[in-house]
């Protein structure tokens, strides 16, 4: 187990959501769950990809997430940016610049590494492009950062 783990609140979907994320993520499980005798879920763990999660279903009183907290999952090329985008955003909503919020309200950030290398780009010109080009997206699309930076100025 992790030594810091984050804790989602529920209203009383934890599992559901377990599942949810651990069918997403590889090397990913759910954990013990505990329930109360009438086998209503109280709270548990999952593992998604090697990070440890803790859950608990709280009931409404304070079951809303929030963007202040959100999970960024970089993303190695395009074809994976899709996967996670289009798994997440399920009974979800689209953000802006590779932000979204899965069917439970939490917030998730889904950056292709790619973004990175061109917001560090030596031309500062190519990096403010991408920035701009970024700026304008819901999903993230390299093709469309590498335009932008190649239009700017030319690699």
């Amino acid at each position: 187990m992790n030594a810091i783990s984050p804790c989602l609140w529920f209203d009383d979907n934890l599992e559901e959501a377990a599942t949810f994320y651990t069918k997403i993520f590889p090397n990913s499980s759910v954990g013990h769950i505990a329930h109360t005798p009438d086998g209503k879920a109280l709270g548990g763990e999952f593992n998604l990809d090697g990070m440890t999660f803790r859950g608990i279903n709280g009931g409404p009183t304070h079951a809303t997430f929030t963007e202040a907290v959100s999970f960024s999952i970089a993303c190695r090329d395009q074809s994976e940016v899709n996967y996670y985008w289009d798994s997440l955003v399920d009974g979800g909503e689209e953000s802006m610049c590779g932000w979204l919020k899965d069917r439970f309200g939490l917030s998730w950030q889904i950056v292709p590494n790619r973004l990175h290398e061109l917001l560090a780009d030596p031309n500062p010109v190519r990096g403010r492009a991408a920035m701009q080009a970024m700026l304008s997206m819901r999903r993230i699309v390299v093709a469309d950062l590498e335009v932008a930076a190649d239009a700017a100025a030319p690699a």
